[in-house]
């Protein structure tokens, strides 16, 4: 049976080697058939920390790694542009002071 695959968006970052990824999917209702959005949260490991909050990530499922941890970070779809501009701002700054 295929492992399954999953693409959401990092919401933590602050583990080391862990990323909480929360992923959106839409379950018809069963009376009123309106489609509703449901969001849940899995933790995922990030071997090498690369990712930031806000990137577009996709998991795939594995064995269980620690209590919560039950999916690896398969590959970073989309960085996240915020992030981008931090970084720029923190490397700017520190040149300044010195």
């Amino acid at each position: 049976m295929p492992k399954k695959r999953l693409v959401g968006e990092v919401v933590s970052d602050k583990m080391d080697k862990t990323v909480v990824v929360s992923v959106s999917t839409l379950v018809k209702h069963p009376r009123v058939g309106k489609y509703i959005k449901r969001t849940k949260k899995y933790y995922a490991h990030d071997e090498n920390n690369e990712c930031r909050v806000g990137d577009t990530v996709e998991i795939i499922e594995s064995r269980p790694l620690s209590k919560l941890k039950r999916w690896k970070v398969l590959r970073i779809i989309e960085r996240s542009v915020f992030t981008e501009e931090v970084e720029d701002a923190e490397g700017g700054s520190n040149n300044d002071n010195q």
